[in-house]
């Protein structure tokens, strides 16, 4: 293969693909119904036949990492404001639970867009090259095959 490969695959801006990512779709292609159900990506995109785990059996543990992280950020800026405005006398009880409540729901609703959001990124890092994505159309990982790294 040559390196000319990797140019002729139209790239998408790094806006372009984490926005796709924010809506619940492919962000290579902007194609929809990339979930099987609410917590499983289909294997491959039904749109362009991207991989959604790109070749790799651990690739979205970065993704779980990100999902915490996120939640925990935003829960941390929602219960500073919430203990500023009822300052100088917090529920602290009630902000106990209700925050443990919120973690848990948080990581739940946010899981979806942790994993589109982490393709995104790996694509804006590692740009999808045209032969990769043919080997992803064609099943990927065929036989002893790995991912085709340029």
């Amino acid at each position: 293969m040559t390196a000319t490969l990797a140019l002729d695959l139209p790239r998408a801006s790094v806006t372009q693909l984490m926005t796709r990512a924010l809506r619940l779709r492919c962000p290579h292609c902007g194609g929809g119904r990339i979930f099987a159900s609410f917590f499983q990506l289909k294997t491959n995109c039904p749109g362009c036949g991207l991989r959604m785990e790109r070749g790799e059996a651990d690739y979205f543990v970065g993704a779980y990492l990100f999902n915490l992280i996120a939640v925990e950020l935003i829960l941390f800026v929602c219960v500073c404001a919430f203990v500023v405005f009822t300052w100088p006398d917090p529920p602290w009880d009630l902000l106990t639970y209700v925050t443990g409540a919120l973690m848990l729901a948080g990581c739940l609703l946010c899981y979806p867009f942790a994993k589109t959001t982490w393709l995104a990124v790996d694509l804006a890092m590692r740009p999808l090259t045209r032969e990769e994505l043919e080997w992803h159309q064609r099943g990927g990982d065929v036989g002893d095959r790995e991912l085709p790294h340029l």
